[in-house]
């Protein structure tokens, strides 16, 4: 885990919401809950992008088995399915496939299937929702680490990619460090008033004027 997914790990998805929105940068999709796992995930993103049509040329694998055996220790696959099909994006034997890689988790603007399994084996798996309809027959893998569209956002590989139980974010390699400085003094000032709360200050002082302009200039 290298430094900057290392303190986005330290985060939550709010804190990183509150620095793009204070840095004017896109990056939050919300929806996305999670269904399987337990606790946030962060890293890097592998991409891909499902849909229908015809398959790349080349052998034929089963769509996720690439873009498994091209992450790192630690990323999360990013999958976009929007083609309007009922199918699954992510399954069992994948989320399987993907943890004993070392996967973090995965992200899916679409449907997934197996969820009990994942469940399971706690990989974490955040996506639309689920089904019990296969991707065989009607969708493909059209690309790995290409660029996805994930709510409105365009993800590429690599880009940084936070997820908790109150969204998803990604931000892009150039921005990490100043949405990192931002999101660290976000925390760690939603911290103090927490300390003031505990210490008996009304919750009027606490959440003033300070509170509601901290994140202009």
């Amino acid at each position: 885990m290298n430094d900057a997914t290392a303190r986005l790990s330290r985060l939550d998805c709010c804190a990183v919401s509150d620095a793009l929105d204070k840095l004017k940068l896109a990056g939050v999709v919300s929806g996305l809950p999670q269904l399987a796992g337990s606790g946030r995930i962060a890293g890097r993103a592998v991409t891909m992008k499902l849909g229908t049509g015809a398959a790349p040329p080349g052998p034929v694998r089963h769509l996720g088995t690439t873009a498994i055996e091209a992450a790192n220790h630690g990323e999360i696959i990013v999958i976009e399915q929007k083609s309007g099909i009922e199918a699954g994006s992510w399954g069992g034997i994948l989320a399987l496939g993907a943890k004993l890689r070392g996967v973090a988790g995965v992200v899916a603007d679409g449907l997934v299937r197996d969820i009990d399994e994942a469940k399971a084996i706690d990989f974490p798996v955040f996506a639309r929702g689920c089904t019990a309809r296969t991707a065989r027959g009607r969708v493909v893998e059209l690309a790995v680490n290409g660029p996805v569209v994930i709510g409105s956002v365009t993800v590429d590989a690599g880009d940084f990619v936070i997820a908790d139980g109150s969204g998803v974010a990604f931000i892009k390699p150039q921005d990490v460090e100043r949405v990192l400085e931002a999101a660290e003094s976000i925390a760690a000032r939603e911290e103090a008033m927490a300390q003031a709360l505990r210490a008996g200050r009304p919750i009027t002082e606490v959440m003033g004027a300070s509170y509601e302009h901290m994140l202009k200039g």
